[in-house]
Formats: structure tokens, C-alpha cells, sequence
């Protein structure tokens, strides 16, 4: 490999000012990654202006057209050239970098869209008469008046016609349509009392409406659980629990989604910090940390969270695309996200989500045959109804038939109780094949599989031995030293305190070094060099560690997986009545230990609906 650089000649390299038009095009580069980094430009633009509605249009996925028109404050004539230079902006006046509590605040994007397509802008403020001014290239054009009511309209033909090599790192128009779809939906759900209207004109027309929100009324979960049904849909609407807590001047508000309703991807998880969508680890991190008892490995839990602090104690001019943020405190927030999560799904106690019902009903339903039947009338004879009680009497069973058929299912007859009934998972009426528990409730069935929900039962009582007993540790006949950067034996001590309540005793040894003297006893023989480097690698990526505790709860789990009632076993019916009455009064035994649902509850009207009554 030359030793010389190819980019320096051979005589002294020359120092130079780059001109305005190359350094809008390279802070483009930064701002605007695809054309959905535009409408997200755009976007928080017009919400910053206070609109109340937004319309959104777009072409062939916003490679050759993006509008997006406001009923905001507007500007006036003479704010409109200040408003495509760089680093000009009305959100803050450059005192205090912190205190920001708009979306936008650096003035880039504008200049910058306009350095690398053909950007318009018409605007009214109030009072005021409208105005149009044009950037293209980087080289902006003379202002003309317009007609427009108050507010602003934006236009941005041609994206990256001034950068073409940019046009090649595009996807296909239906993955930058994806794209823009995402963004939107973001900030309709951070902005659940503004009205939005996103309309794909590609090919000319009006166009076709691809995403409409009206604004929402109400209070603020009011509005934003409407949005949320709007935007995700009924059943995450119907399975998500509402989230609201406060610590240390820190607040999260939103909605979770009940452990049974997980997705196989991170695609329904929605965080914003001081109403701002982000992409953050540690809070991530955290969202995965509370539901890690309740999900097994592949399933993501569904969220739409919002951290609200003080601006001071977080800082938003990480990156251009303001999709990161760095916390002052992120031990408080990333507790508080755990914290109120585990909270909220500890009161839903024993309820699973209404998704397992409808694909029990969607696994029952018939596929259809032919023509629909006719029937002639609604309302049988009085000779049809006699024949018909005629057959559904009983009938005396022939000596020695039960000998030569096993039942399948088994009915346990048990003392009228109406009490019972009206209980959240009913009296228990039957067993199917020695597994099923079959309960009657006041308006309709619960099923229930008896060893799952076992387990999740002593699981839990498992836990709360070890939440008021404390973590047994075992010491080390001989201390195990583990050699480790200096750097990653500070951050491993830092956290000496947490790891003792968990059982894990380590002390300094030296520089760049730590000795294991006690390891938790339900974890057996234990290679500690492993288990302080995988700490370590979770403190790296999410600036926590679950790894000692989730080693622990594993354990905790396998003990009462083989504790539980087993398959196959006859339950009485008191047995039976004694499961369902612990599974109402025990918190998260709507799912199992590896996240799939104890029991499935069909309503008396559904049923109903499958005979086509």
C-alpha cells in the first residue's frame, strides 16, 4: 500500500473557504439522507409553527416531488430570504444550545434542501400579504407575491438534482413511499391533537390518500389512545395498557402492550423524548428489560412511550437528524421506563390480550362450501320444535361402552355456583384431555391450559421468595481473578452494589483487575470470567446489566416448569376452582413463562356467531 496520500499532491496543500453552495450540499448530506429525511424536515417545521392541520403530498416516493402545506403562523414577506440562509432560525436565539423545546432549532434544513433540489415556499402570517420565493441549486430567486390563506406551503421538486450521485443510493419507490408513510405516522402520533393527511399524487390528479388522522378531543390520553387507534390500530388500542408515572422530575406517559400481544420485530416500538421521536438505546434497552421476564426469545414488545424532563437534562444536538439524544441521568431514566412498565403489567394481573380470542375463533371457523343455506323460515314449527327435543334427549347408555371407548373429555360435576360464574375466569365445568380446564363465565367460556398456567404461578411465587429472602450467594473456596481493562474493571466496580443483591461478590485486585469471591448459589458452578464479560458488554451496548438476574429468573423458570402441574394429570373439581382463583389474584398469569397465553376466554356471543345464531 503507497505511503503517499492520493488526495495531496507533491507541494504544500492549500487551506481554502469552501463556498456557500458546497457547504449547503454537504450539510445536506447529513440532513437529508432519502426523501423521507425531508418530510420529516418539513413536518416538524409546520408543527413548530403551531398548524393544526397538515397535508402531505408526494411523488413517484418523493424523488420528484414533496409538499407540504400548513394552517400555521406563517412568515412575512421580508422573513422569507433570511429563512433559506444557513443557520438562521426563530426557535431559539443561540443563548442556551439546551433549552429547546421545538423540534427544530439548527437551520439547516431548508438551505439545505434547497442546495440540493428545486425548493419553493409560499407563506401568510396574519395580517399580512403573501409571498413566494424559489432556491434552486443553491441559487435562490427573486420573491414574488402569491394567494394563500395564513399559513405556509413548501414545495421540493427534484431532490438531489444538484448531487446525482446521491439519486443512485435510493431505494425504489415503493420503499422511499414506506419510508415517508413511517415518518408521518411518527409525528401524527406525537401530535395527536393536529389533523394530518398524507396523499401519494404520483402520475398527477388529486391523487390518492394513503393516511388520514382527524385531531382528536379530549384530555391528553384520550386523544392520544384515539391516535393510536387511528395509526396502529383497534387491536393494539384494545391490548395496550396506559402508562403514566413520575420520578425525580421525569415523566412517561403513553401506552404498553400486554406481553401476549408481542410482535417478531422492534416494528410497533414508538419513544419519544420531550415529544421528539428517537432512536435510543438505552431507552430500548430498558423497554426490552421490563417485558424480558414476560416474552420469549424472538418476540418484541409494542410500545408507544413518551419521556418528558426538563431540556437541561437532555441533550438533542447529538446528530443533525436530532434522532438521538444523550440523558444527563440515564440510570433514572432507564429505571423509570422499568420501573413503570413492570408496574403497569402487574395490575392487568391475570388479562391476556383479545388477539388470542379472535385466532381461537379464526382456528374454529369453517372454511365455506358451496352456497349459503337458505332457510325458509326463522321460526321452526311447533312439530318441528317437538321432533327436535325428541333427539336431543338422552340416551341409556348400553352396559360395557365406556369399557371399549375411553371419553375424551371429562365432566366433573360440581355444585351450582353462580358466584362463581361472575368471576373473571368462571367455575370450572370440565377437563378436556386431561389438560384443558374448561370454566363457564357469566357471558361466555375461558379455556385454560393447566400446566402453563401452573407454571407461570409458582414461577411468581418463586420470585417473591427471592424478592424477600435475598439472592443466596456462595462463597469461592479460592477467589477467581479475572483480568480485564482498566477501563472495564472501573465500570464493573461501579456497579459492585447491584451485583451483591443479586449474589455476585467482586472486589478490586490490582490495576485492570477484579476478584469474583461469591457467585449466586441457584446459578451451580459458575465461570465468572464469562459471566463478567458478557455484564460488560451489556453495560457497553445499553448502559445497564440484566445478564446476573436474568440467569436467575431462567433458573427460577426451569424449577417451576418441572414444579408445575403436569399434562396428562385428572384435576377435581375443586383443584380445578383453586387454579382459576389463584390465576385471578397472581400478577402477569395471563401468560407463561415463555410468553404465550395460559388461557383463551371466547364470549357467549361469539360463540354464538360460529352456529350462525
Amino acid at each position: 500500500m503507497s505511503s503517499n496520500a492520493p488526495n495531496i499532491g507533491d507541494s504544500r496543500p492549500q487551506i481554502r473557504q469552501l463556498d456557500e453552495a458546497a457547504i449547503n450540499r454537504i450539510a445536506a448530506g447529513e440532513v437529508v439522507e432519502r426523501p423521507a429525511s425531508a418530510v420529516k424536515e418539513l413536518l416538524e417545521n409546520a408543527l413548530d409553527a403551531g398548524a393544526k392541520r397538515v397535508e402531505i403530498a408526494y411523488a413517484d416516493g418523493g424523488k420528484t416531488l414533496i409538499r407540504v402545506r400548513d394552517d400555521g403562523c406563517g412568515m412575512a414577506p421580508e422573513d422569507l430570504p433570511l429563512a433559506l440562509a444557513r443557520h438562521a432560525t426563530s426557535k431559539i436565539d443561540g443563548s442556551d444550545l439546551l433549552n429547546i423545546h421545538t423540534f427544530g432549532f439548527r437551520g439547516e434544513a431548508l438551505p439545505s434542501l434547497g442546495a440540493v433540489g428545486r425548493l419553493t415556499i409560499t407563506s401568510r402570517a396574519e395580517g399580512r400579504d403573501a409571498a413566494s420565493i424559489a432556491l434552486s441549486g443553491g441559487e435562490m430567486q427573486p420573491m414574488r407575491p402569491a394567494a394563500r390563506g395564513p399559513g405556509t406551503t413548501v414545495e421540493l421538486r427534484d431532490l438531489f438534482y444538484a448531487t446525482p450521485a446521491r439519486l443512485k443510493f435510493l431505494r425504489s419507490d415503493r420503499a422511499e413511499t414506506q419510508a415517508i408513510n413511517d415518518v408521518v405516522k411518527r409525528l401524527a402520533m406525537a401530535e395527536p391533537f393536529v389533523g394530518f393527511t398524507l396523499t401519494d399524487v404520483t402520475g398527477g390528479g388529486e391523487g390518492r390518500v394513503t393516511f388520514r388522522a382527524d385531531p382528536q378531543s379530549g384530555d391528553l390520553f384520550e386523544a392520544l389512545h384515539g391516535r393510536l387507534r387511528q395509526v396502529l390500530g383497534t387491536e393494539f388500542a384494545e391490548n395496550a395498557l396506559p402508562i403514566d408515572a413520575e420520578r425525580e422530575g421525569l415523566t412517561l406517559t403513553g401506552y404498553a402492550a400486554l406481553p401476549t400481544y408481542s410482535r417478531g420485530s422492534a416494528v410497533a416500538q414508538f419513544l419519544y423524548v420531550n415529544g421528539r421521536p428517537v432512536r435510543d438505546k438505552l431507552l430500548v434497552g430498558a423497554l426490552r428489560g421490563a417485558y424480558a421476564d414476560f416474552l420469549s426469545r424472538g418476540r418484541h414488545p409494542a410500545a408507544v412511550l413518551f419521556l418528558e424532563c426538563d431540556p437541561h437534562r437532555v441533550d438533542v444536538n447529538v446528530h443533525p437528524a436530532k434522532a438521538e439524544v444523550r440523558f444527563r441521568e440515564p440510570g433514572l431514566a432507564r429505571g423509570l421506563i422499568v420501573s413503570a412498565l413492570r408496574h403497569a403489567l402487574a395490575e392487568a394481573g391475570h388479562r391476556a390480550s383479545s388477539t388470542v380470542a379472535g385466532a381461537t375463533l379464526g382456528a374454529f371457523r369453517p372454511e365455506p362450501v358451496g352456497a349459503a343455506r337458505i332457510y325458509q323460515m326463522d321460526r321452526p314449527s311447533p312439530g318441528a320444535l317437538g321432533g327436535a327435543h325428541q333427539m336431543q334427549a338422552p340416551v341409556v347408555e348400553t352396559p360395557g361402552f365406556a369399557e371399549t371407548a375411553a371419553p375424551s373429555a371429562r365432566f366433573e360435576a360440581v355444585a351450582d355456583a353462580p358466584e362463581m360464574t361472575a368471576l373473571p375466569l368462571g367455575a370450572a365445568r370440565a377437563q378436556l384431555h386431561e389438560n384443558y380446564i374448561i370454566a363457564q363465565t357469566a357471558d361466555g367460556m375461558v379455556i385454560v391450559d393447566q400446566h402453563a398456567a401452573h407454571e407461570r404461578l409458582v414461577y411468581e411465587k418463586l420470585k417473591r421468595q427471592m424478592a424477600e429472602n435475598g439472592v443466596t450467594s456462595q462463597a469461592l473456596l479460592i477467589p477467581e481473578i479475572v483480568e480485564l481493562s482498566e477501563g472495564d474493571a472501573a465500570r464493573l466496580l461501579k456497579m459492585a452494589d447491584e451485583l451483591a443483591r443479586l449474589g455476585l461478590v467482586v472486589e478490586p485486585f490490582g490495576a485492570g483487575a477484579v476478584a469474583v469471591r461469591e457467585t449466586p448459589a441457584i446459578l451451580g458452578q459458575v465461570n465468572a470470567g464469562a459471566l463478567l464479560r458478557d455484564i460488560l458488554d451489556e453495560l457497553a451496548d445499553l448502559g445497564d446489566s440484566q445478564t446476573v438476574q436474568a440467569r436467575i429468573e431462567a433458573i427460577l423458570s426451569s424449577v417451576a416448569c418441572h414444579g408445575s402441574i403436569r399434562s396428562g394429570r385428572r384435576m377435581r373439581a375443586d383443584e380445578m376452582n383453586a387454579l382459576l382463583r389463584e390465576m385471578e389474584a397472581t400478577p402477569h398469569s395471563g401468560q407463561c413463562n415463555h410468553g404465550r397465553p395460559t388461557y383463551v376466554e371466547l364470549k357467549l356471543k361469539d360463540i354464538e356467531r360460529l352456529f350462525g345464531r
